[in-house]
């Protein structure tokens, strides 16, 4: 009899189908077999089995606690600025696992990392909301944290449309889930089809615990902002994204 090897896509498909147990078996065994060749996403993988118990009201600390120690070896190894958010995630697993010591560990080893003199250009970013008023608030908080290269959709379609020109851009996706035409959840499903590692934060009036919500945060966006928010809830969220596309280039 063939075994299967694990796949992530599968994994990721029965998380969406709130599939759990077979959810955490393929994650962890991706994790497990990552662990000595590509520790991120070794690490990933084990946060995600952790969610997977979280969603059935299990304990997931010693599944949070190996995400940690894989961010912590991998920042530990490379030891420069450009891994400073993997000590980050290390402490924020830590914490997460009731491990306050570590995590206060990798959190100095964090502050201890200068940054490289050379300035990085920022990517761009796309701004998905019907409300003109809310592109304009968008775009002069995105001008003042350094990023100009901004490009504004009022419609679902239009976003999904634009976003196929600048896949090879990168962009960092901001998307209001009351489109006109389309909701935000279909949008960021779509994309998200197109390419898996898409970093979608959405913004919206919506509740967090709404159903709408969590189905959109589960099948893969990044972060969420309840509107009306503050420059800084955006700069958190724009962080997060600069965080995980640091990790996937290493």
């Amino acid at each position: 009899m063939v075994t299967k090897s694990p796949n992530f896509d599968l994994a990721l498909t029965h998380l969406r189908n709130r599939q759990n147990m077979a959810a955490y078996n393929q994650f962890t065994t991706i994790a497990e077999s990552l662990k000595k060749t590509d520790s991120i996403k070794a690490a990933l993988s084990y946060v995600l089995a952790a969610e997977c118990k979280i969603q059935q009201s299990k304990d997931s600390s010693s599944e949070i606690t190996e995400a940690g120690k894989l961010y912590f070896g991998f920042a530990k190894k490379e030891n420069n600025y450009s891994v400073k958010n993997a000590y980050l995630c290390a402490a924020k697993c830590f914490l997460r696992a009731g491990r306050y010591d570590d995590a206060k560990a990798a959190f100095e080893k964090s502050k201890t990392l200068k940054r490289n003199t050379v300035v990085e250009s920022l990517r761009p970013v796309m701004i998905v909301d019907d409300s003109k008023s809310i592109i304009l608030k968008i775009e002069n908080y995105l001008a003042k944290l350094g990023y100009k290269d901004t490009h504004s959709f009022t419609s679902g379609k239009e976003a999904i449309s634009g976003y196929k020109k600048l896949l090879k851009t990168n962009p960092i996706i901001l998307l209001d889930m009351g489109l006109p035409d389309i909701s935000g959840d279909v949008v960021a499903n779509k994309i998200l089809s197109e390419k898996p590692d898409a970093q979608i934060i959405v913004i919206t009036a919506d509740e967090k615990s709404t159903k709408r919500v969590k189905d959109t945060i589960s099948v893969g966006v990044l972060a969420f902002i309840q509107k009306p928010f503050t420059i800084k809830e955006l700069k958190d969220a724009i962080n997060i994204a600069e965080s995980e596309n640091s990790l996937s280039k290493k």
